[in-house]
């Protein structure tokens, strides 16, 4: 009984959380999509000066991927805090009058560094998440095992699927590297790798249970149903890189199993023109799978808004270079040519990188 009214009295405390004016109406079923913006990892308490060239770019969406804010916590009241530090920044404030917000989480607005199913706290998370974001009350985010979703904008030959996979809430236990049999053995190995000027992958390794799974499966009986939905242009939000062949870091690599179900329910269904957009990293960069896989897959990956990580990471699949600075992602549409062009660009808007894919 103690329990179950700790636990009402921390939902409630959740539920208090109030962003600082009323969020936009998402584009309607009907129209069509141009110019969408995203990114990743925004700490709440540090200034935000990158919002002054996402909002300058006018897009039409946001898309926040990931770590929005860094709760790192399993006190209601500090959740209630860092939210409410997000909700008093200028240029979020000035963002949120502008363009219409869809977001997902990942570790740490889902609660902690690098959390996943056992995390405890997670219904009081996904309260505090919900309310911070307006979602509707009767939106199935508030009550399924997790919080993924997707939307579709504009008629057809000119559709649009946004897909948001919540990689968290279900997600099975990482598998430490067996090298390390502990975690300073690992940072003393990494540091003398980054002394060195070479690569460092992180302490996971892939986990080789056919039966690991980042998304459950429930979820991925809708994400199936999702790719089987009509549309010219999907992109799927994911709060980890989707394609980066590391593994050491988290991203779907260390998920094997789950990485190549993917990649079989794209070409299952028939899925055409797949764009992954992807968080996390703290450094931005594009990679390209085009071997086994029904046609070229991209993934532009944006981190962070604030968060730069100096650390050098491999990735056989990325394409230029690696830009470790403040920076958003655009995906730019042009129908009349039926080209999507994505971009990384600076906390000036100028264009880190570039690549346009047809749609076919």
């Amino acid at each position: 009984m103690k329990c179950l009214v700790h636990c009402a009295l921390l939902l409630t405390a959740i539920a208090n959380i109030h962003p600082a004016q009323a969020q936009l109406a998402l584009p309607s079923s009907d129209t069509t999509l141009t110019h969408i913006a995203f990114g990743s990892c925004a700490k709440e308490n540090k200034s935000q000066p990158i919002w002054d060239a996402v909002i300058a770019a006018q897009p039409e969406l946001f898309v926040f991927l990931g770590d929005n804010v860094y709760l790192d916590t399993r006190d209601p009241q500090v959740m209630r805090e860092k939210y409410q530090r997000l909700a008093d920044q200028a240029g979020f404030q000035q963002l949120k009058a502008q363009t219409p917000l869809i977001a997902i989480w990942d570790d740490h607005d889902f609660g902690e560094n690098d959390a996943g199913a056992d995390y405890p706290m997670k219904q009081a998370s996904r309260e505090a998440f919900l309310n911070f974001w307006h979602e509707p009350k009767d939106s199935p985010r508030w009550s399924r095992e997790g919080i993924y979703t997707a939307y579709s904008f504009g008629p057809m030959g000119q559709r649009v699927q946004i897909i948001l996979p919540d990689l968290r809430w279900n997600r099975s236990p990482l598998i430490v590297d067996p090298r390390w049999d502990s975690e300073a053995s690992y940072e003393t190995w990494a540091k003398a790798q980054i002394d060195l000027g070479k690569e460092v992958p992180g302490p996971y390794a892939r986990n080789p249970d056919s039966k690991a799974t980042q998304l459950g499966e429930a979820q991925w009986q809708w994400l199936e149903a999702r790719l089987r939905e009509p549309a010219d242009l999907r992109i799927v939000g994911s709060s980890l890189q989707v394609l980066a062949d590391f593994p050491g870091w988290e991203g779907w690599i260390n998920f094997p199993h789950d990485q190549q179900r993917l990649i079989g329910l794209i070409r299952e269904t028939g899925a055409k023109n797949v764009v992954f957009i992807s968080g996390d990293t703290h450094y931005g960069e594009l990679s390209k799978l085009d071997v086994n896989v029904p046609y070229p897959l991209y993934d532009l990956t944006s981190s962070g808004l604030t968060e730069v990580w100096k650390v050098p990471v491999p990735n056989a699949l990325r394409q230029g270079g690696i830009f470790r600075q403040a920076n958003f992602g655009r995906i730019d549409i042009d129908w009349s040519v039926r080209q999507v062009t994505l971009s990384l660009r600076d906390a000036k808007g100028e264009p880190l990188l570039t690549q346009t894919l047809p749609i076919r």
